[in-house]
Protein backbone atom coordinates (compact mmCIF):
# COMPACT_ATOMS: atom_id res chain seq x y z
CA UNK A 1 0.00 0.00 0.00
CA UNK A 2 1.12 3.18 -1.03
CA UNK A 3 0.50 6.44 0.62
CA UNK A 4 1.45 9.90 0.11
CA UNK A 5 0.73 12.83 2.44
CA UNK A 6 -0.36 16.03 0.83
CA UNK A 7 0.15 18.87 3.58
CA UNK A 8 -2.35 21.68 3.17
CA UNK A 9 0.04 24.21 3.56
CA UNK A 10 0.88 22.95 -0.14
CA UNK A 11 -1.88 24.81 -1.64
CA UNK A 12 -0.49 24.43 -4.88
CA UNK A 13 -0.25 21.07 -4.92
CA UNK A 14 -3.99 20.82 -4.31
CA UNK A 15 -4.99 23.11 -6.46
CA UNK A 16 -6.53 25.49 -3.26
CA UNK A 17 -7.09 29.26 -3.20
CA UNK A 18 -5.42 31.07 -0.66
CA UNK A 19 -7.09 31.19 2.73
CA UNK A 20 -9.26 34.13 3.70
CA UNK A 21 -8.33 36.26 5.97
CA UNK A 22 -9.60 35.71 9.31
CA UNK A 23 -11.89 38.08 11.14
CA UNK A 24 -9.83 40.41 13.25
CA UNK A 25 -12.42 39.66 16.39
CA UNK A 26 -13.39 35.72 16.94
CA UNK A 27 -14.95 34.09 19.87
CA UNK A 28 -12.93 31.84 22.16
CA UNK A 29 -12.90 28.42 21.26
CA UNK A 30 -15.00 26.89 24.25
CA UNK A 31 -17.74 30.15 24.32
CA UNK A 32 -19.40 29.64 21.44
CA UNK A 33 -19.02 32.85 20.72
CA UNK A 34 -21.03 33.94 23.95
CA UNK A 35 -22.80 36.77 23.45
CA UNK A 36 -24.46 36.57 27.35
CA UNK A 37 -23.88 34.73 30.27
CA UNK A 38 -22.67 30.91 29.51
CA UNK A 39 -25.51 28.31 29.89
CA UNK A 40 -25.39 25.77 32.90
CA UNK A 41 -24.76 22.06 32.48
CA UNK A 42 -21.88 20.42 30.64
CA UNK A 43 -20.84 21.33 27.70
CA UNK A 44 -20.83 19.98 23.81
CA UNK A 45 -17.85 18.51 22.22
CA UNK A 46 -16.28 20.19 18.96
CA UNK A 47 -13.27 20.04 17.21
CA UNK A 48 -12.45 23.05 18.90
CA UNK A 49 -13.07 21.95 22.08
CA UNK A 50 -15.56 21.88 24.93
CA UNK A 51 -18.55 24.48 24.29
CA UNK A 52 -21.43 25.55 26.93
CA UNK A 53 -24.62 24.63 26.27
CA UNK A 54 -27.93 24.36 28.30
CA UNK A 55 -29.21 22.02 25.51
CA UNK A 56 -29.45 18.46 27.47
CA UNK A 57 -28.66 16.92 23.78
CA UNK A 58 -27.00 18.67 20.69
CA UNK A 59 -25.63 17.86 17.46
CA UNK A 60 -23.99 20.01 15.02
CA UNK A 61 -23.36 19.19 10.97
CA UNK A 62 -22.12 20.47 7.84
CA UNK A 63 -25.02 19.51 5.72
CA UNK A 64 -22.00 19.55 2.59
CA UNK A 65 -19.61 16.97 3.99
CA UNK A 66 -21.85 15.53 6.85
CA UNK A 67 -18.71 16.84 8.96
CA UNK A 68 -19.91 16.44 13.18
CA UNK A 69 -19.79 19.67 14.27
CA UNK A 70 -20.78 19.87 18.17
CA UNK A 71 -22.28 17.04 19.87
CA UNK A 72 -23.72 16.09 23.41
CA UNK A 73 -25.48 13.08 24.15
CA UNK A 74 -25.59 12.49 20.62
CA UNK A 75 -26.75 9.12 20.22
CA UNK A 76 -28.57 9.11 23.14
CA UNK A 77 -32.09 7.81 23.10
CA UNK A 78 -34.67 10.94 23.54
CA UNK A 79 -38.00 12.20 23.33
CA UNK A 80 -38.36 13.59 20.31
CA UNK A 81 -41.71 15.49 20.46
CA UNK A 82 -43.24 16.94 17.21
CA UNK A 83 -39.50 16.98 15.47
CA UNK A 84 -41.03 12.87 15.18
CA UNK A 85 -42.80 14.81 12.22
CA UNK A 86 -39.71 15.07 10.20
CA UNK A 87 -40.61 11.52 9.36
CA UNK A 88 -43.85 11.76 8.99
CA UNK A 89 -43.20 14.40 6.23
CA UNK A 90 -39.85 12.21 4.46
CA UNK A 91 -42.64 9.90 3.86
CA UNK A 92 -45.35 12.28 2.45
CA UNK A 93 -42.59 14.00 0.44
CA UNK A 94 -41.26 10.02 -1.12
CA UNK A 95 -45.31 9.75 -1.94
CA UNK A 96 -45.38 13.01 -3.34
CA UNK A 97 -42.51 12.36 -5.59
CA UNK A 98 -43.40 9.15 -6.74
CA UNK A 99 -46.53 10.13 -8.24
CA UNK A 100 -48.90 8.20 -5.34
CA UNK A 101 -49.81 11.46 -3.75
CA UNK A 102 -50.63 15.35 -5.03
CA UNK A 103 -50.78 18.31 -3.82
CA UNK A 104 -54.40 18.61 -4.99
CA UNK A 105 -55.95 15.82 -3.65
CA UNK A 106 -58.30 16.13 -0.79
CA UNK A 107 -57.87 13.64 2.01
CA UNK A 108 -61.23 12.83 4.69
CA UNK A 109 -60.73 14.05 8.08
CA UNK A 110 -61.76 10.67 10.85
CA UNK A 111 -63.14 11.32 14.43
CA UNK A 112 -59.34 10.43 15.23
CA UNK A 113 -57.70 13.27 13.51
CA UNK A 114 -60.65 15.52 14.59
CA UNK A 115 -60.36 14.57 18.00
CA UNK A 116 -56.19 15.01 18.58
CA UNK A 117 -55.40 17.24 20.88
CA UNK A 118 -52.42 19.14 21.18
CA UNK A 119 -51.12 21.44 18.49
CA UNK A 120 -53.76 21.49 15.95
CA UNK A 121 -54.54 22.35 12.47
CA UNK A 122 -58.49 23.07 13.48
CA UNK A 123 -59.49 20.68 10.71
CA UNK A 124 -63.34 19.83 10.99
CA UNK A 125 -64.80 16.62 11.06
CA UNK A 126 -65.98 15.44 8.03
CA UNK A 127 -64.52 17.78 5.53
CA UNK A 128 -61.98 16.69 2.98
CA UNK A 129 -58.38 18.97 3.07
CA UNK A 130 -56.17 19.59 -0.19
CA UNK A 131 -52.59 17.46 1.02
CA UNK A 132 -50.60 20.70 0.34
CA UNK A 133 -52.58 22.65 3.48
CA UNK A 134 -52.03 19.67 5.16
CA UNK A 135 -48.59 19.83 4.80
CA UNK A 136 -48.55 23.52 6.07
CA UNK A 137 -50.50 22.43 8.70
CA UNK A 138 -47.61 20.01 10.07
CA UNK A 139 -45.14 21.75 9.53
CA UNK A 140 -45.71 25.54 10.05
CA UNK A 141 -48.54 24.92 12.46
CA UNK A 142 -47.28 21.62 14.09
CA UNK A 143 -50.72 20.29 13.71
CA UNK A 144 -51.26 16.83 15.00
CA UNK A 145 -54.52 16.62 13.41
CA UNK A 146 -53.02 17.24 10.36
CA UNK A 147 -50.51 14.45 10.83
CA UNK A 148 -53.21 11.73 11.35
CA UNK A 149 -55.26 12.74 8.76
CA UNK A 150 -52.33 12.16 6.13
CA UNK A 151 -50.93 9.32 7.79
CA UNK A 152 -55.02 7.63 7.87
CA UNK A 153 -55.40 8.37 4.27
CA UNK A 154 -51.60 6.78 3.08
CA UNK A 155 -51.29 3.44 5.23
CA UNK A 156 -54.96 3.19 6.30
CA UNK A 157 -54.57 3.66 9.77
CA UNK A 158 -51.63 5.35 11.92
CA UNK A 159 -50.49 2.16 13.22
CA UNK A 160 -50.11 1.03 9.47
CA UNK A 161 -48.34 4.25 8.75
CA UNK A 162 -45.96 3.91 12.13
CA UNK A 163 -44.69 0.47 10.24
CA UNK A 164 -43.49 2.17 7.26
CA UNK A 165 -41.86 5.01 9.10
CA UNK A 166 -40.14 2.64 11.23
CA UNK A 167 -39.02 0.78 8.06
CA UNK A 168 -38.38 3.84 6.47
CA UNK A 169 -36.30 4.52 9.65
CA UNK A 170 -34.33 1.33 9.00
CA UNK A 171 -33.32 2.40 5.57
CA UNK A 172 -32.24 5.61 6.14
CA UNK A 173 -29.77 4.08 8.85
CA UNK A 174 -31.60 5.89 11.94
CA UNK A 175 -30.20 3.12 14.35
CA UNK A 176 -31.32 5.45 17.46
CA UNK A 177 -35.02 5.59 16.44
CA UNK A 178 -38.16 3.99 17.39
CA UNK A 179 -41.66 5.26 16.22
CA UNK A 180 -45.13 4.45 18.31
CA UNK A 181 -47.11 7.05 16.63
CA UNK A 182 -46.67 9.69 13.93
CA UNK A 183 -46.53 13.12 16.00
CA UNK A 184 -44.77 12.92 19.19
CA UNK A 185 -47.47 12.59 21.44
CA UNK A 186 -45.98 11.08 24.89
CA UNK A 187 -45.05 7.71 24.77
CA UNK A 188 -41.95 6.31 26.60
CA UNK A 189 -41.32 3.43 23.54
CA UNK A 190 -40.67 6.43 21.17
CA UNK A 191 -37.50 7.88 20.59
CA UNK A 192 -34.82 9.62 18.57
CA UNK A 193 -31.30 10.40 18.70
CA UNK A 194 -30.22 14.34 18.29
CA UNK A 195 -28.49 12.54 15.51
CA UNK A 196 -30.59 10.93 13.30
CA UNK A 197 -33.02 13.99 13.70
CA UNK A 198 -30.07 16.14 11.88
CA UNK A 199 -29.30 13.29 9.46
CA UNK A 200 -33.04 13.06 9.11
CA UNK A 201 -32.87 16.48 7.84
CA UNK A 202 -30.61 16.43 6.14
CA UNK A 203 -32.00 13.70 3.80
CA UNK A 204 -35.74 15.88 3.14
CA UNK A 205 -33.66 19.09 1.98
CA UNK A 206 -31.41 17.13 0.05
CA UNK A 207 -33.73 14.15 -1.27
CA UNK A 208 -36.82 16.39 -1.65
CA UNK A 209 -35.65 20.11 -2.67
CA UNK A 210 -38.72 20.99 -4.42
CA UNK A 211 -41.05 20.81 -1.00
CA UNK A 212 -38.25 22.40 1.53
CA UNK A 213 -39.96 25.41 0.91
CA UNK A 214 -43.08 25.06 3.26
CA UNK A 215 -40.26 25.15 6.25
CA UNK A 216 -39.56 28.79 5.53
CA UNK A 217 -42.62 29.81 5.79
CA UNK A 218 -43.96 32.17 8.77
CA UNK A 219 -47.40 31.41 9.40
CA UNK A 220 -50.69 29.79 7.47
CA UNK A 221 -53.92 30.67 8.39
CA UNK A 222 -56.82 27.57 8.00
CA UNK A 223 -60.36 28.01 8.83
CA UNK A 224 -60.18 31.32 9.77
CA UNK A 225 -57.26 30.62 12.34
CA UNK A 226 -53.79 32.32 11.29
CA UNK A 227 -51.20 30.70 13.13
CA UNK A 228 -47.09 31.37 13.02
CA UNK A 229 -44.30 29.04 12.71
CA UNK A 230 -43.37 27.34 15.85
CA UNK A 231 -39.87 28.12 15.04
CA UNK A 232 -37.96 31.15 16.67
CA UNK A 233 -35.10 31.11 13.90
CA UNK A 234 -37.26 30.73 10.80
CA UNK A 235 -39.50 33.34 12.65
CA UNK A 236 -36.59 36.05 12.34
CA UNK A 237 -35.42 35.17 9.15
CA UNK A 238 -32.10 33.29 10.53
CA UNK A 239 -32.80 29.65 9.35
CA UNK A 240 -35.07 28.51 6.65
CA UNK A 241 -36.33 24.97 8.78
CA UNK A 242 -37.43 22.48 9.99
CA UNK A 243 -39.25 21.69 13.24
CA UNK A 244 -40.04 22.40 16.86
CA UNK A 245 -41.03 19.79 19.79
CA UNK A 246 -42.07 20.17 23.12
CA UNK A 247 -43.39 17.70 25.89
CA UNK A 248 -42.81 17.36 29.45
CA UNK A 249 -40.03 14.17 29.38
CA UNK A 250 -37.74 16.03 26.33
CA UNK A 251 -38.53 19.55 27.40
CA UNK A 252 -38.17 22.30 24.55
CA UNK A 253 -36.02 21.25 21.27
CA UNK A 254 -35.71 22.02 17.74
CA UNK A 255 -33.91 21.17 14.37
CA UNK A 256 -32.73 24.44 12.60
CA UNK A 257 -31.40 24.55 9.42
CA UNK A 258 -29.43 27.33 8.10
CA UNK A 259 -27.98 28.57 4.61
CA UNK A 260 -24.89 31.16 4.58
CA UNK A 261 -22.86 32.65 2.00
CA UNK A 262 -23.39 28.72 0.27
CA UNK A 263 -22.67 26.81 2.55
CA UNK A 264 -25.42 25.34 5.29
CA UNK A 265 -25.28 23.70 8.45
CA UNK A 266 -27.61 21.41 10.47
CA UNK A 267 -28.36 22.21 14.52
CA UNK A 268 -30.34 20.20 16.51
CA UNK A 269 -30.75 20.88 20.02
CA UNK A 270 -34.05 19.56 23.11
CA UNK A 271 -34.00 19.26 26.64
CA UNK A 272 -34.33 23.02 27.53
CA UNK A 273 -36.32 24.55 29.80
CA UNK A 274 -38.15 27.10 28.34
CA UNK A 275 -38.62 28.70 24.86
CA UNK A 276 -37.00 31.86 25.25
CA UNK A 277 -34.05 29.10 26.26
CA UNK A 278 -34.47 27.26 23.06
CA UNK A 279 -34.43 30.63 20.87
CA UNK A 280 -31.30 31.95 22.55
CA UNK A 281 -29.58 28.78 21.99
CA UNK A 282 -30.37 27.80 18.66
CA UNK A 283 -29.13 31.21 16.95
CA UNK A 284 -25.95 31.33 19.57
CA UNK A 285 -24.87 27.71 18.34
CA UNK A 286 -26.05 28.15 14.94
CA UNK A 287 -23.59 31.73 14.42
CA UNK A 288 -20.57 29.87 16.54
CA UNK A 289 -21.02 26.55 13.69
CA UNK A 290 -20.84 29.45 10.99
CA UNK A 291 -18.01 31.36 12.28
CA UNK A 292 -15.31 28.52 13.67
CA UNK A 293 -15.86 26.66 10.70
CA UNK A 294 -15.55 26.75 6.67
CA UNK A 295 -15.92 24.44 3.38
CA UNK A 296 -12.88 24.38 1.67
CA UNK A 297 -12.56 22.02 -1.73
CA UNK A 298 -9.65 19.87 -2.14
CA UNK A 299 -10.67 18.55 -5.88
CA UNK A 300 -13.09 18.72 -8.08
CA UNK A 301 -14.89 16.08 -9.36
CA UNK A 302 -12.89 15.38 -12.47
CA UNK A 303 -9.55 16.27 -10.80
CA UNK A 304 -7.24 13.56 -11.49
CA UNK A 305 -5.64 13.08 -7.76
CA UNK A 306 -2.89 10.22 -8.85
CA UNK A 307 -1.82 8.07 -12.12
CA UNK A 308 -1.41 4.56 -10.62
CA UNK A 309 0.37 2.01 -12.43
CA UNK A 310 -1.59 -0.91 -13.64
CA UNK A 311 0.44 -4.25 -13.88
CA UNK A 312 -0.17 -6.30 -17.41
CA UNK A 313 -2.68 -3.40 -18.44
CA UNK A 314 -3.04 -2.11 -21.98
CA UNK A 315 -2.47 1.23 -20.75
CA UNK A 316 0.53 1.60 -17.91
CA UNK A 317 -1.57 4.09 -15.84
CA UNK A 318 -4.47 4.67 -14.83
CA UNK A 319 -6.00 8.15 -13.20
CA UNK A 320 -7.58 7.93 -9.48
CA UNK A 321 -10.50 10.12 -8.70
CA UNK A 322 -13.28 11.02 -6.58
CA UNK A 323 -15.77 11.05 -8.83
CA UNK A 324 -17.80 14.21 -6.86
CA UNK A 325 -16.39 17.23 -5.54
CA UNK A 326 -13.93 16.79 -2.27
CA UNK A 327 -15.35 19.52 0.44
CA UNK A 328 -14.09 19.24 3.74
CA UNK A 329 -15.24 21.24 6.47
CA UNK A 330 -12.18 23.61 8.41
CA UNK A 331 -11.84 24.86 12.00
CA UNK A 332 -11.24 28.48 10.31
CA UNK A 333 -8.06 29.04 13.32
CA UNK A 334 -6.87 25.37 12.87
CA UNK A 335 -6.61 24.65 9.20
CA UNK A 336 -2.77 24.89 8.81
CA UNK A 337 -2.41 21.57 10.90
CA UNK A 338 -4.73 19.57 8.85
CA UNK A 339 -3.36 16.95 6.22
CA UNK A 340 -4.52 15.03 3.09
CA UNK A 341 -2.92 11.19 2.79
CA UNK A 342 -4.09 9.47 -0.27
CA UNK A 343 -3.84 5.75 0.12
CA UNK A 344 -3.75 3.11 -2.96
CA UNK A 345 -1.90 -0.26 -3.90
CA UNK A 346 0.55 0.41 -6.07
CA UNK A 347 1.15 -1.39 -9.18
CA UNK A 348 -2.93 -2.29 -9.70
CA UNK A 349 -3.50 -5.62 -11.56
CA UNK A 350 -5.62 -5.66 -14.49
CA UNK A 351 -8.42 -5.46 -15.75
CA UNK A 352 -9.69 -2.56 -14.12
CA UNK A 353 -12.99 -1.35 -14.78
CA UNK A 354 -13.91 2.68 -14.42
CA UNK A 355 -15.34 3.29 -11.16
CA UNK A 356 -13.45 0.55 -9.32
CA UNK A 357 -12.56 1.92 -5.77
CA UNK A 358 -8.50 1.45 -6.28
CA UNK A 359 -7.74 4.17 -3.47
CA UNK A 360 -8.55 6.22 -0.30
CA UNK A 361 -8.35 9.96 0.44
CA UNK A 362 -8.20 10.67 4.27
CA UNK A 363 -8.19 14.05 5.99
CA UNK A 364 -6.63 14.37 9.66
CA UNK A 365 -5.08 16.88 11.76
CA UNK A 366 -5.78 18.59 15.08
CA UNK A 367 -9.25 20.27 15.19
CA UNK A 368 -10.04 18.78 11.83
CA UNK A 369 -12.84 16.51 11.36
CA UNK A 370 -12.17 13.19 9.81
CA UNK A 371 -12.71 12.84 6.12
CA UNK A 372 -12.64 9.49 4.80
CA UNK A 373 -13.14 9.22 0.76
CA UNK A 374 -12.86 5.85 -1.99
CA UNK A 375 -11.39 7.02 -4.58
CA UNK A 376 -11.65 5.52 -7.82
CA UNK A 377 -10.50 4.57 -11.51
CA UNK A 378 -11.83 7.11 -14.37
CA UNK A 379 -11.22 4.94 -17.45
CA UNK A 380 -11.43 0.86 -17.85
CA UNK A 381 -8.19 -0.54 -18.58
CA UNK A 382 -8.20 -4.15 -20.53
CA UNK A 383 -5.86 -6.88 -19.59
CA UNK A 384 -3.36 -7.35 -22.23
CA UNK A 385 -3.28 -10.16 -24.09
CA UNK A 386 -0.94 -13.43 -23.72
CA UNK A 387 1.35 -12.27 -25.97
CA UNK A 388 1.62 -8.86 -24.84
CA UNK A 389 1.63 -10.01 -21.38
CA UNK A 390 4.65 -12.56 -21.66
CA UNK A 391 6.14 -9.50 -23.51
CA UNK A 392 5.40 -6.88 -20.47
CA UNK A 393 7.10 -9.47 -18.31
CA UNK A 394 10.14 -9.97 -20.40
CA UNK A 395 10.74 -6.21 -20.20
CA UNK A 396 10.02 -6.03 -16.39
CA UNK A 397 12.62 -8.78 -15.86
CA UNK A 398 15.33 -7.25 -18.49
CA UNK A 399 14.53 -3.10 -17.15
CA UNK A 400 13.00 -3.73 -14.15
CA UNK A 401 10.38 -1.30 -15.57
Amino acid sequence: MLTRRLGLLASATLGLAPWPALAQKKPQPGKAGKKKDSPTGSPAETPLGPVDTAARWAYGMDYETGATLLEKNADDQMPPSSMTKLMTMYIVYDRLKQGRLKLTDELPVTEKAWRMQGSKMFVQIGTQVKVEDLIRGVIVQSGNDATIVLAEAIAGSEDGFVELMNKKAQELGLTKSHFTNTTGWPDANQYMSARDIAVLASRIIRDFPEYYHYDSEKSFKYNGIDQGNRNPMVQKGTADGLKTGHTEAGGYGLVVSAKRNGRRVILCLNGMSTMHERAEESERLMDWLFFNFEDVTLYAAGDVIERVPVWLGSQRTVPMVAGRDLIVTMPRNWRQKAAVKVAYDSPLKAPVSKGDTIGRLTVTGEGVPQMDVPLMAADDVARLSLPGRAIAVIQRYVTGT
